[in-house]
């Protein structure tokens, strides 16, 4: 395998392409454990008949740990959405549709999203009674076994040259409640300083799979405490400001 052309270089880990392979290979001291629940996510979501990278090998190259899957050509909808700002409704609208063929799908082997988001508040560097108040929010929240992706943003769709859209990195894949899927990627649109694609996002993906905006936002407190624990100071002082224990209006 070759490690000469590198196409994305991430917190921890770079990602090349050689031939029709891709090869995410993360640092040393990463957790192997996380490496491997990333590759066992991917390989289950294939079951599930979506469009994503296939899964070729698991192995050490160079003593670091990397995950082999199948090379996407194309580009993400991301840089689409760049490039041809006059198509983003188009873009909006795919990208929604995307995300609610993937919730329409379960993967019974997937870990819970509640379970994650219960162990994530409990690291959250909050007070105990917000913690509390947030677990007591979260347990009350309707259980559902949906796949969810968990970093669901146009960066992670790759549009091929023929039209094709594939969906990568699902190393936050659990099984759960659509709609806290739905919080995160409305926050991270947020993050990404996209006002407008936010309120564009959020009023799509309520209309097209009929659900309450102010269902939607409910989950928001409780996702932005689960995702404070990594990230960024700027990130994680932007998320404390929708940790608000008061219940929506």
């Amino acid at each position: 395998m070759k490690l000469d052309r590198i196409i994305a270089v991430r917190n921890n880990k770079t990602v090349y392409r050689d031939g029709d392979l891709c090869m995410k290979v993360f640092n040393e001291g990463f957790s192997k454990a996380d490496i491997l629940n990333e590759a066992l996510n991917q390989a289950r979501v294939e079951e599930t008949g979506l469009n994503i990278p296939k899964i070729e090998a698991v192995t050490m190259i160079d003593g670091k740990w990397t995950i082999v899957s199948t090379y996407i050509k194309g580009k993400t909808l991301a840089q689409l959405m760049l490039d041809h700002p006059e198509k983003k409704d188009e873009f909006m609208n795919l990208f929604v549709d995307l995300q609610l063929q993937m919730h329409s799908k379960t993967c019974p082997m997937l870990n819970k999203l509640k379970d994650k988001m219960n162990r994530k508040i409990s690291q959250a560097d909050l007070s105990a009674t917000v913690r509390y108040d947030l677990h007591t929010r979260l347990e009350a929240m309707p259980k559902h076994n949906k796949l969810c992706h968990g970093d669901f943003n146009p960066s992670n769709i790759i549009i091929t040259d023929n039209g094709t859209p594939y969906i990568l990195d699902w190393s936050h894949a659990t099984q759960g409640n659509a709609s806290a899927d739905a919080a995160r990627t409305y926050l991270l649109f947020w993050l990404e300083g996209d006002i407008d694609g936010t309120k564009q996002y959020l009023d799509l993906f309520c209309e097209k799979s009929n659900t309450a905006k102010q269902y939607v936002q409910k989950w928001m407190p409780i996702v932005a405490a689960s995702q404070t624990v990594k990230g960024n100071a700027k990130e994680r002082e932007f998320l404390n400001t929708w940790i608000d224990v008061v219940d929506y209006e």
